[in-house]
């Protein structure tokens, strides 16, 4: 299953929050077997918003959108999924009705806008707050809230699958330049995928659908390169 991420917000590119919901969702997506191929982050503007998800839309299994619901000024995101797919925006009796079972809210005590959701979209209840995400075509609607957007996300998680890949992690004390003839070398005797991830250490992950064959790389690494000490 391929995955695309939409994250929303000018403070995301302002650089005023950091954007941990598409780290988390994709570390989830990924223990899931999805493959998350594309993650990008749009401000918080109507038309940037529909182009991104109808573009994302025609090329992934599933676009999951985070931030910009809500009734406030930029809150904007609703609008512009109901414009992705040309359809009318309108207050979810669904939503309601659930706000007012489980939250304790009255219609009236809703902000005008708080349940508006495209129509024919299945609604996705916030257990962690008030405004409701949706799901519409492939297309995943949560709260930029990360508490809320992971409670949202975990009640569909089964609806994102794929083969769950065996990953192993060998950490090098050498620079990554010099690790080239080694990185290569495993490719070459192994079906796997290698990273190479440096930092105080290079952080080499190998990974394959075979744990046999990602063991037997990570141990032939073991033995070529450099170990860091506490991982001998």
């Amino acid at each position: 299953m391929r995955v695309a991420l939409v994250s929303v917000g000018d403070e995301l590119l302002a650089g005023d929050t950091v954007n941990t919901n598409a780290s988390w969702l994709g570390t989830r997506l990924t223990e899931r077997g999805a493959d998350v191929e594309r993650a990008v982050v749009v401000p918080d503007d109507i038309d940037e918003i529909a182009d991104t998800i109808a573009s994302l839309h025609d090329r992934y299994d599933a676009v999951l959108v985070t931030g910009g619901l809500g009734p406030t000024h930029d809150d904007m995101t609703m609008d512009a999924v109901a414009r992705a797919f040309d359809r009318e925006l309108t207050e979810s009796d669904e939503a309601v009705e659930w706000l007012e079972a489980h939250g304790g809210y009255e219609r009236d005590d809703l902000a005008t806008g708080t349940t508006d959701l495209p129509s024919g979209a299945r609604v996705l209840h916030n257990e962690e707050g008030v405004a409701p995400g949706c799901v519409v075509d492939g297309v995943y609607v949560f709260p930029g809230v990360p508490d809320e957007m992971k409670a949202m996300f975990e009640s569909v998680a089964e609806e994102f699958t794929g083969t769950v890949e065996a990953v192993e992690f060998v950490y090098a004390d050498e620079p990554e330049s010099a690790l080239l003839d080694r990185i290569e070398g495993v490719r070459e005797r192994f079906d796997v995928s290698v990273g190479s991830y440096p930092g105080e250490h290079v952080r080499l992950k190998v990974q394959s659908a075979s744990q046999e064959e990602v063991t037997a790389a990570a141990d032939w690494l073991a033995e070529h390169v450099t170990l860091v000490e506490d991982q001998r």
